[in-house]
């Protein structure tokens, strides 16, 4: 886990210590046409539509950090590109100790079209009501029933594995990629922000830029 503190993203997220960071790409380096720093990951496809970004957040539900990203980050990205954006959630477990349930409650709410509610969901409870232990059945219903899902259904559901599933396939991904801090950013499939780069202002300026590329097209 990396240390964050607050600056802009109206309080904005700094990373800091514990990240592993790889020699970050310049702008100019990777695709004249883009700006900001970054990693362009070349063994990665590029994933990108004109005129959309697609963002894949690699974030763990404990870390206080991606719960601050949650809250502040991506309402300001949202606020700035609206639906120019196409953003999900990773789950990327670092905080050790913790069972994945989570993370497969998450899988299966996106099975089921609710994964963003469940996101929010999840991250307050965790976070703000300080339930950070085991989120047996109970807690989960009243979970499950919130965000507007069938109770017996979604557990039927937890109980196939393929939420499970999808996580493993989630996690293998931030780890062939080499995710090393969360909250981390992949945009449109191979150009990685994380570490010191994972400012509001370089986020920004690499998404307008990849917007902008589109217009002059």
């Amino acid at each position: 886990m990396n240390h964050w503190r607050m600056s802009i993203w109206r309080f904005a997220i700094v990373a800091g210590a514990l990240s592993l960071l790889s020699v970050p790409f310049s702008a100019q380096a990777a695709k004249p046409e883009l700006k900001g720093k970054f990693e362009l990951l070349k063994d990665e496809p590029s994933l990108h539509r004109p005129g959309k970004v697609k963002v894949i957040e690699f974030a763990d539900f404990y870390c206080p950090h991606c719960h601050h990203f949650e809250e502040t980050g991506l309402p300001l990205l949202m606020k700035e590109f609206g639906n120019k954006l196409e953003i999900t959630m990773v789950g990327f477990p670092v905080i050790r100790g913790k069972l994945p349930t989570a993370f497969d409650m998450y899988e299966q709410a996106k099975f089921m079209g609710k994964g963003n509610e469940m996101r929010a969901i999840l991250f307050r409870t965790i976070h703000k009501e300080k339930m950070d232990g085991v989120l047996d059945r109970s807690i989960r219903s009243l979970l499950i029933k919130e965000v507007g899902l069938d109770v017996t259904a979604f557990e039927a559901g937890m109980e196939s594995g393929k939420p499970a599933k999808a996580f493993e396939d989630g996690r293998r991904w931030g780890e062939r990629i080499k995710v090393s801090s969360t909250p981390s950013i992949l945009l449109d499939g191979n150009i990685k922000v994380d570490g010191a780069n994972m400012t509001p202002e370089n986020v920004i300026t690499i998404i307008r830029s990849i917007l902008e590329a589109d217009a002059k097209k």
